[in-house]
């Protein structure tokens, strides 16, 4: 058709389809996009306009029409006046044109075709201003009828005039919607396709055509994607493929790694690994996702801010799914295992502590004494004026060293001190690993400074020594050997259960690496008592009272235990806790306090209630039965890869304990069969000869398959058994006499479809232990639990099961074969039983879900403890995470229940309501007789920066004191050895509120109060704490806690309390005066479960303080006094017929005084006295005067004259003593020449001071918050007086400052 007959057409079939488009409302898009909109400009508009075919309108009006979808219009959706429109139309009226009809598209070459998007609430975004006039068309214009068709300017392009401009080739994005930018030919009729589905036109928000090239680029805003790996497809119009992308959009974390970016650091102390994590989607992109993710390490210490400082472990904070840490090295080589854990996902590496190359240091004093034997000032009180009256004059050398250096590529390290074990501490006490609490310089509460002490020679005699070096076989643990205080980790493998040992000892240890094989030996002296505690926790932090009192110091392992409730012996997870960070320990009474409360259950991942146990292994004084143990250890590593080890190894192990002999052999293995499958195998064998019961003996064997075979095939095969006769103490809870074996298989058929098998088989056959309940067995436990009644019962069960999701439903059958046999009770319960099982689940609602299960026997006898049964129910989801369900349960005739059906109501999950608010728990019925499980809430409130108030709450339904297949349960304070399975749990209440302000770092405090009702009785916590700094000198600390036993059947003991307060003055500005205070207040020390059952009660109130400061107001003198007292006050509670109540007070003090003149830097002069009194009518008074010189910075050459004497009223006895005596006391630190002198080492790696709420990032080395001002001077130059008028001595250009050793003097437990 020529077009120029019909001009009118034409014209307003193109105006027509303008004024269609321009009704498009362009909105905001749902998706978010890559690259934000543009508006389009006028002179944007105009180049769209511009395109193909110029088509002229009357009176020269023209119109520039491009290719169907090139050449769409943008127009505002703002209505404007019909001014434009006269103006485009030169005056003419549109409403009084001719209508127009509606056309027909035909495939005219000559006629543009237009693609209109009709009017959508996602449209394009807005582009122009340009007013632009609705018009109304008329249709009932007539066409001529010669009109032909009209023109198609669509050609067929090659694939290489198509380009995908955005995205580009294997993008990631990390939302489900992206910009797509695609460049054609104008001419090109082109569809755009995601995944095989066709992308809506109404998504097109921005064309623009280039006039010089004729190529078109349109822009697609929110395109829809769909998480994983999308296709984007440009098809022509004949269908062909002319251009195609991917692009990958990141979905929800499913996996997490970690990696250190040094492998290997020096074991100095110093030393900085860092560690960096990912959080990876499905397709191993990273996922934007910001999580706080639990790092835990084996050694070293984490630096910078803790994002969660009061949970286990050192939280950072995961940006983007990334995070880093810094783990600082400590003192000891070795390979430390890391561990990254949030929400259910877990990662392993590890990094490796090697042996220093460092400067060679040796430093100490020898001091040689000539004089009388009882007036020896200096050292400690207890020798300082002897009972036995023996003053005659002696020699007295003294020897204290300290050395390290490298040998080659070995490490020394050694410490020797002639006059004590280097244990010791300031009360006379030695411990095994000497913690610096009980070192000399922690006697007061707060000291004003940040100092912290590392004992890196631990040793309970006077030597210590250790020569050790990386070993040169990669992956291997260090080669050493060591005579001083260790651990036997070598010994506690993972495939060890029943060989494993995990004790802290002293003696001799060897570690040597020869190739694949290591090889390692102890032998261990002075070994005391060795016991097992087993105490189920109250839902408190305490007090838990240990089955022995003088409890060796530093000898204790605590571990937390989890159990299945009613399985004793599966232990699901075991976790050690260590003193000072977790709990603190009484030594002398054996007791035990936790940081945190120790909830007695939590809920599985599955819904099942398990059971938390304390169990503690110790060394106790057992008067003088000193042992010694003797063990060894082979093993052949055959792969040292990460999370792909694989060894076998054997051991031995033999204990001398006096009256009886213990000894346990046997070998092990771990075969890694890939990344995720393993075989471990054990052989154990243990003899033991008893005093009382005479030579026992028994064997157990372990074998375990786990992992899966392929993507469609896992599955789990064990074997675990264990004589009646095995037995050991130092290692995971297990019962003795019990066997289980059995296997599991999954097999996914398809991804709806697949079937399960199971067989779990176990025998039970021996004597379970009776309870602890008696005044008998508090006195004294014994090692071993006592027998009790005898347990001969097996119950095997075999189950096939097929699976079927159908939609939102899932349909599951099970046959259930159960065979159970008591040879004890044959007529109760021995019985084999069929069950089928039919489980139906369905989603009626998002968070509504209906359970339907029935049981039905189908033998013709039936197990009394699995009757036959259908359930109905619902579960509503009605958090996130938090489930209730309501179902109701009708029996059948065959079980033990009366009752015909019963109600269930089951609350379960975790759910955080908000950033501080935390419901979880389990709360089931059992049979319509037992409540089992826990139900609590957590929410903390933030009443201002850094003022947090935390609320919580746990109930424990019902007393769970059944019989289990390994025996009965009970209610006792405690259980020893092997017995653990015989404590059972009490209901009760737990309720505690804590206060805590950390937003000053100048001021910390909290406070806590706990309380526990229960049927056992009840028990009271409150715990206080504030530790600050009051002005830049003046450093504070209060401290009070107040406990009740914890144990179940300890009751009427009283209540023991501890207030504490400390102070400290030491000016960071000027040293001249330095002070110290300490106050306490004691209530009950000492009380002892035994004096509630003797039938009396003891209580004891106590007050003890402490003063002490040194004042230097010049270089010449130094002024030093100190004055403590403790008063005491004893009340027993006795009967009126044997005299009615006992009452005792006593009071101790001590004075102290010293002044020392220095005349010059090479002579000095001292004066010191000390009284000590008021116990009864004793006292004590030493005094000594002493003069020194200095013949080299390292020489001093003393003399004196010391004596005083000791006054006992009451017994008549008085003696005293004093002489002269001489000395010479030398360091020697520059015995060698240059031996011992080294550079000044760098400047210590710095936390970060950000507060953890204002920090988005880790700390990074070598940048700190702190100020100038505000860091502490490490050296104060002393104030110098210039003499006046006389001569002054020639002062050297170094001067050397006397070290003075302070006597150890004796007073309460602690050197004064």
């Amino acid at each position: 058709m020529n077009l120029t007959r019909y001009p009118n057409v034409y014209y307003w079939s193109i105006l027509a389809s303008s004024v269609a488009l321009s009704a498009v409302t362009p909105n905001s898009f749902a998706y978010a996009s890559q690259e934000a909109s543009e508006p389009v400009v006028p002179h944007a508009t105009h180049e769209i306009l511009t395109d193909s075919v110029a088509a002229p309108f009357p009176n020269g009006v023209s119109l520039g029409v491009s290719s169907p979808e090139m050449a769409l219009p943008q127009f505002s959706a703002r209505e404007t006046s019909p001014d434009l429109a006269e103006t485009l139309l030169t005056g003419r009226d549109l409403a009084n044109e001719p209508p127009v009809p509606e056309l027909s598209p035909v495939n005219s070459p000559a006629t543009p075709q237009f693609s209109i998007a009709p009017s959508s609430d996602l449209a394009t975004p807005e582009t122009t201003d340009t007013p632009v006039t609705k018009v109304a068309v008329d249709d009932t214009t007539t066409l001529d009828a010669d009109i032909e068709t009209t023109p198609n300017l669509s050609q067929i392009v090659s694939s290489d005039q198509v380009q995908i401009l955005n995205p580009t080739v294997g993008s990631v994005v990390d939302v489900p919607a992206i910009t797509v930018i695609i460049r054609f030919p104008a001419d090109a009729d082109i569809d755009l396709y995601v995944n095989e589905d066709a992308v809506k036109d109404d998504l097109i928000g921005r064309t623009e055509t280039d006039p010089s090239t004729n190529l078109v680029t349109q822009t697609w805003y929110g395109v829809p994607l769909a998480e994983g790996t999308n296709t984007l497809t440009v098809m022509g119009s004949d269908g062909s493929v002319l251009q195609s992308s991917t692009v990958e959009v990141r979905g929800a974390p499913v996996e997490m790694t970690l990696r250190s970016r040094e492998s290997k650091i020096s074991a100095d102390g110093r030393s900085i690994a860092t560690l960096q994590g990912q959080l990876l989607d499905n397709n191993g992109n990273i996922s934007n996702w910001d999580a706080v993710v639990t790092l835990e390490s084996s050694d070293g210490e984490f630096v910078g801010v803790d994002h969660a400082p009061d949970q286990p472990g050192f939280q950072v904070e995961a940006k983007n799914g990334r995070f880093t840490a810094e783990l600082q090295s400590s003192l000891e080589a070795h390979i430390v295992q890391l561990q990254a854990t949030t929400n259910g996902l877990e990662a392993f590496n590890q990094v490796q502590f090697v042996t220093p190359q460092r400067p060679s240091i040796a430093t100490g004093v020898v001091d040689l004494r000539l004089g009388a034997r009882g007036t020896n000032f200096h050292s400690s009180l207890r020798d300082f004026l002897p009972p036995d009256g023996n003053n005659n004059y002696d020699i007295d050398l003294d020897a204290s060293l300290f050395t390290m250096g490298n040998l080659g590529e070995w490490l020394l390290t050694g410490a020797f001190n002639s006059d004590r074990p280097l244990n010791e501490d300031c009360r006379g006490e030695t411990s095994l690993f000497r913690q610096s609490s009980g070192s000399c310089s922690n006697l007061y509460p707060v000291y004003g400074d940040d100092s912290t002490l590392d004992v890196t020679t631990p040793s309970t005699d006077r030597l210590y020594l250790r020569l050790e070096r990386t070993s040169p076989v990669e992956g291997a643990t260090a080669d050493y050997a060591m005579w001083g205080d260790y651990n036997t980790e070598e010994f506690a493998n993972s495939s060890q259960l029943f060989t494993s040992t995990s004790r802290q000892l002293h003696g001799f240890k060897l570690n040597y690496n020869l190739g694949n094989l290591a090889i390692t030996g102890l032998y261990g002296n002075n070994i005391e008592g060795f016991q097992r505690d087993t105490i189920a926790p109250d839902g408190t932090s305490g007090l838990y009272f240990l089955s022995r009192r003088l409890v060796i110091s530093g000898s204790e392992q605590v571990y937390i235990e989890v159990e299945e409730l009613d399985r004793p012996g599966t232990v699901i997870s075991r976790e050690r806790v260590y003193r000072n960070t977790d709990y603190d320990i009484d030594y002398d009474r054996g007791t035990l306090l936790f940081n945190d409360p120790v909830q007695q259950t939590l809920v599985g991942d599955f819904g099942e209630v398990l059971l938390r146990r304390i169990v503690v292994t110790y060394q106790f004084d057992d008067e003088g039965n000193d042992t010694n143990i003797l063990a060894g250890r082979l093993q052949y590593n055959f792969d040292r890869t990460i999370n792909q080890e694989s060894w076998f190894g054997t051991s031995y192990l033999r204990e001398n304990q006096g009256n009886r002999n213990f000894t346990l052999f046997g070998a092990d293995a771990q075969i890694s069969l890939g990344e995720n499958s393993r075989l471990v195998a054990e052989v154990a064998h243990s003899e033991s000869d008893f005093d009382l019961s005479g030579p026992i003996s028994g064997s157990a064997y372990r074998v375990e398959l786990d992992g899966a075979v392929s993507d469609w095939l896992s599955g789990r095969a064990y074997w675990r058994s264990t004589d009646a006769g095995f037995t050991n103490a130092a290692t995971a809870s297990f019962v003795p006499g019990q066997t289980r074996y059995g296997a599991q298989a999954n097999v996914k058929l398809s991804s709806s479809t697949s079937i399960r098998a199971q067989f779990d088989h176990e025998d039970n056959d021996g004597v379970a232990p009776r309870p602890l309940t008696d005044l008998a067995d508090l006195l004294e436990p014994g090692l071993n639990p006592v027998p009790g009644a005898r347990v001969d019962n097996s119950l095997s069960t075999y189950s096939l099961g097929l699976s079927q999701r159908l939609g939102d439903s899932n349909l599951e059958f099970d046959w259930i074969h159960r065979d159970r046999t008591d040879r004890l009770n044959p007529d109760r319960l021995s019985v084999s039983s069929d069950q089928l099982r039919t489980r139906l689940t369905t989603h009626l609602a998002r968070n509504l879900t209906l359970r339907a299960q029935n049981e039905i026997n189908l033998s013709s006898e039936s197990d009394p403890l699995y009757p036959s049964r259908t359930y109905f129910g619902l579960d509503w989801e009605f958090l996130p995470g938090m489930n209730l369900g309501l179902g109701q349960v009708f029996y059948g005739g065959d079980g033990l229940s009366d009752r015909g059906s019963y109600t269930i109501v089951d609350l379960s999950g975790e759910q955080s309501l908000g950033e501080d608010t935390t419901i979880r728990g389990r709360f089931s019925s059992v049979d319509g007789q037992n409540l089992g499980g826990a139900i609590g809430i957590e929410h903390g409130f933030n009443l201002s920066p850094g003022l947090r108030l935390d609320l919580g709450y746990e109930r424990t339904f019902n007393s769970i004191f059944g019989g289990t297949a390994s025996g009965s349960q009970f209610s006792q304070p405690f259980a020893v050895g092997t017995g653990g399975s015989s404590v059972g749990t009490t209901s009760g209440n737990t309720y505690t509120v804590g206060l805590s302000y950390t937003d000053n770092p100048d001021l910390q405090a909290s406070a806590r109060f706990e309380h526990r009702d229960s049927s056992q009785g009840s028990n009271t916590g409150v715990t206080a704490s504030v530790v600050g700094r009051l002005t830049p000198a003046v450093s504070a600390l209060f401290n009070y806690q107040l406990n009740r036993a914890a144990n179940q059947r300890i009751t009427n003991i009283g209540t023991t309390s501890n207030l504490k307060l400390g102070l400290a003055y030491r000016d960071p500005n000027d040293d001249r005066l330095n002070a110290l205070l300490r106050y306490e207040h004691r209530i009950n020390p000492g009380t002892l479960p035994t004096n509630a059952l003797f039938g009396r009660s003891i209580d004891t109130s106590e007050h003890l303080f402490s003063a002490e400061a040194l004042y230097a107001p010049n270089w010449r003198w130094e002024f030093y006094g100190k004055y403590a007292f403790r008063t005491s006050q004893t009340r027993i509670n006795l009967p009126a017929d044997v005299g009615g109540d006992f009452t005792s007070n006593n009071s101790l003090h001590l004075a102290q005084m010293r002044a020392t003149y220095r005349l010059g830097y090479s002579w000095d002069v001292s004066a010191e006295a000390r009284w000590f009194g008021g116990l009864g009518d004793y006292s004590e008074l030493g005094y000594a005067l002493e003069a020194g010189y200095y013949a080299t910075p390292d020489l001093r050459i003393y003399g004196g004259y010391s004596g005083g004497g000791a006054y006992d009223d009451d017994f008549g006895v008085n003696r005293s003593a004093s002489g002269f005596y001489l000395g010479v006391s030398a360091k020697i630190n520059s015995l060698f020449d240059g031996f011992g002198l080294q550079d000044v080492a760098p400047s210590q790696q710095r936390e970060s001071a950000l507060e953890a709420e204002n920090t988005t990032s880790l700390y990074i080395p070598g940048v700190t918050s702190s100020s100038p001002e505000e860091k502490l001077p490490t050296e104060v130059p002393d104030v110098v007086e210039e003499p006046a008028d006389e001569e002054t001595t020639d002062m050297p250009e170094t001067a050397d400052v006397q070290e003075t050793v302070q006597p150890d003097a004796f007073f309460d437990g602690q050197t004064l």
